[in-house]
């Protein structure tokens, strides 16, 4: 049984996430991500992958980031039908962040209708919502250190990666007759020590490993780090300022209520109010409430009823509210 890789993304670029295996006869997929940035690089999700998608037996997802999830509905659309493997967290996640890259494709391709810069006279989305729902309806869950069975020779185990809530590591396990070989995908890795996850499981052997090294040559400095951020905080407040922070909804946003709370409760910053205003962001932070195996955090952590929920933090969804 010959077994063959393919690297159709994350490969002299940074999104775009996508590995295809084939193992004898089964095609798998590991991660089936979308390419964002620049013009040239977003143009790649118009072309057409070197596999017949109807031919993908299966697809194994690390996390829910789009540039490791996003072209999943464009799989589907074009003739996908199997499972998608992924845990539970990154269930939840996938609902939420599936359905916002579907509507910022339809929204982009009526905007160019209306504008007219398209060279089409109809602009299509990439995807569309309908697209992303039939996505959610293949998705198999699984939570950490459990063994998933995908076929009589394929077989494996998610691990934590200590990225995103429910991101994971993938230890893959094949054996045939004359084949016995364990290769890991690292997805995305996650720092040491950090608040609100747990560190990157340890992986103590493997035949061949395909790692993450998007910041595998830089040395972040993290030492004094609460001190410096909540004296810069303290600096736009004794002028008289506030602060506006542009954040990732996903992991960012949740790391910075964390401190902010953190940093109020013991006396390091005024108790000024904290205003959320990403309808993506409010649905992601409350997946903490609804995975707790998934996280750190336990409610006495916080000072009011629940996650993330503290009297100077507020959340708006709309500009009305």
């Amino acid at each position: 049984m010959n077994v063959r890789i393919k690297f159709l993304g994350a490969a002299q670029s940074v999104t775009g996430s996508k590995y295809l295996l084939e193992i004898g006869d089964y095609k798998l997929m590991v991660d089936c991500g979308m390419f964002q940035g620049p013009k040239e690089l977003r143009l790649r999700n118009w072309s057409k992958l070197p596999v017949e998608e109807e031919t993908i037996d299966a697809v194994i997802l690390t996390h829910a980031h789009i540039d490791h999830s996003g072209y999943l509905p464009r799989l589907v659309k074009n003739g996908f039908k199997g499972p998608i493997y992924c845990t539970e967290a990154t269930e939840g996640l996938l609902k939420i962040m599936l359905l916002d890259a579907a509507k910022l494709q339809e929204e982009e391709a009526e905007f160019a209708k209306k504008k007219g810069y398209s060279k089409h006279s109809t602009p299509e989305p990439l995807f569309n919502t309908e697209d992303a729902e039939m996505v959610l309806q293949l998705l198999k869950t699984s939570p950490y250190d459990f063994t998933n069975q995908v076929n009589g020779f394929i077989h494996f185990s998610f691990s934590n990666a200590g990225h995103i809530l429910g991101s994971s590591i993938v230890e893959l396990y094949i054996k045939g007759e004359l084949l016995q070989k364990k290769m890991v995908f690292s997805g995305d890795l996650g720092g040491y020590n950090q608040p609100l996850l747990e560190s990157p499981a340890v992986i103590k052997d493997t035949d061949i490993l395909l790692v993450e090294s998007t910041y595998g040559g830089k040395a972040i400095d993290h030492s004094n780090f609460e001190e410096n951020f909540a004296n810069k905080i303290n600096t736009a407040l004794d002028r008289g300022g506030c602060l506006l922070i542009p954040s990732f909804a996903v992991g960012r946003t949740q790391l910075l209520l964390y401190y902010f709370q953190k940093f109020q409760s013991e006396g390091l910053i005024p108790k000024c109010p904290i205003y959320v205003d990403s309808p993506m962001a409010i649905s992601t932070t409350n997946l903490y409430q609804q995975y707790p195996d998934y996280h750190t955090l336990l409610p006495d952590d916080f000072k009011g009823d629940g996650l993330f929920d503290y009297p100077t933090i507020h959340y708006y969804k709309s500009q009305e509210s």
